[in-house]
């Protein structure tokens, strides 16, 4: 049975990891009968979102774990509770929380970091040669880590996205939303997933693909 960390920013397309991608990430998982375990850093949302009207709520301070927990049913761990050695694979699910909350995407753009335990953790997967998924906006934190070695991935097709990743080293390949690009050499995975997406159902192709394929290289 393979191990598989499923990294979360939140709970909430427009401020946290967005809950049709994380929900089925975690279907195909189960149905190719892995071991997962999610987890979320203890930090601070950066913004809170009313996902109707789209506005900020000023008054609103919410915890990314603690809101990460409502897609995963209390069921999820601290990022700085787990190592990369415990896992096959490590799944990063997308969503503006990723942009905001474990990087600074949103608003540095081409300048942004990302948040130092999501660094080592991928640092550490890649050396110890983890296979690693990224889906939606998720590839900033895979350019800003393996930029550096030439990390083949995709966003979709949007330049200005895409340059900001260039920027940082990785190589972009433009995708269709039901396709996903594997960089062999790198044992990472990418999909566009909402970058792309018009629906639930168009999501979902691309995402059976990258679970798919990061468990058949974990």
């Amino acid at each position: 049975m393979k191990k598989v960390a499923v990294i979360l920013s939140g709970c909430g397309a427009y401020d946290g990891a967005e809950i049709q991608e994380a929900v089925l990430t975690l279907l195909a998982l189960d149905r190719a009968k892995a071991e997962v375990t999610c987890a979320a850093p203890e930090i601070a949302q950066k913004h809170v979102i009313n996902h109707i009207t789209g506005e900020e709520m000023v008054d609103e301070d919410r915890s990314v774990i603690t809101e990460a927990s409502r897609i995963t049913r209390g069921n999820i761990q601290s990022l700085d509770t787990i190592q990369s050695g415990d896992f096959d694979a490590i799944i990063f699910v997308g969503g503006f929380g990723v942009a905001k909350n474990l990087s600074s995407y949103a608003f540095d753009g081409p300048d942004y970091d990302i948040d130092p335990e999501v660094l080592d953790l991928i640092h550490h997967a890649h050396a110890e040669g983890k296979a690693l998924g990224f889906m939606c906006i998720s590839p900033v934190l895979a350019a800003r880590a393996l930029g550096e070695k030439g990390v083949q991935l995709t966003i979709g097709n949007d330049r200005e996205t895409a340059a900001a990743l260039e920027a940082k080293g990785a190589k972009h390949v433009d995708c269709p939303v039901d396709e996903a690009v594997t960089d062999k050499e790198n044992r990472v995975v990418t999909t566009p997933a909402y970058m792309l997406a018009q629906s639930i159902t168009d999501a979902e192709a691309g995402i059976n693909k990258l679970v798919a394929s990061v468990l058949e290289m974990a």
